[in-house]
C-alpha cells in the first residue's frame, strides 16, 4: 500500500483497530479487546489486550496489554507489551 493513493486514505477508527489487530496474529494469542485508539503525529497509537493465559475462573485469566504502532497508512510499525494483569484486577501484576 506505499502508493500515492494509499497516502491520501483516510482511515477509518475501525480500519486502524483491525489492522492494529492482525498485526498481532503473529503472536497467536486471542484477542479479548482493544481498549485505546488514538493519532499520533506518524499515525496511529492503539492499545490491544490480548489473553496470554487461560484459567478457570475465566476472570482469572492472564491479559497482556500491547501498545501497537501504525503508521499514517496503517501499516505496522512496532508493538510493545507495556503490562500484564488478570482478567478481574484494575491493578497490574508483575511479569
Amino acid at each position: 500500500m506505499g502508493s500515492l493513493a494509499a497516502l491520501s486514505h483516510k482511515l477509518e477508527l475501525s480500519e486502524v483497530m483491525y489492522r492494529a489487530t492482525q498485526g498481532l496474529a503473529v503472536l497467536k494469542l486471542k484477542l479479548s479487546g482493544v481498549s485505546a485508539v488514538s493519532r499520533t503525529d506518524g499515525g496511529w497509537k492503539v492499545v490491544v489486550e490480548l489473553v496470554e493465559r487461560v484459567a478457570v475462573p475465566d476472570s482469572m485469566d492472564l491479559l497482556g496489554v500491547y501498545e501497537v504502532h501504525l503508521d499514517e497508512t496503517g501499516e505496522l510499525v512496532g508493538y510493545e507489551r507495556i503490562r500484564i494483569r488478570r482478567r478481574c484486577d484494575l491493578e497490574e501484576i508483575p511479569v
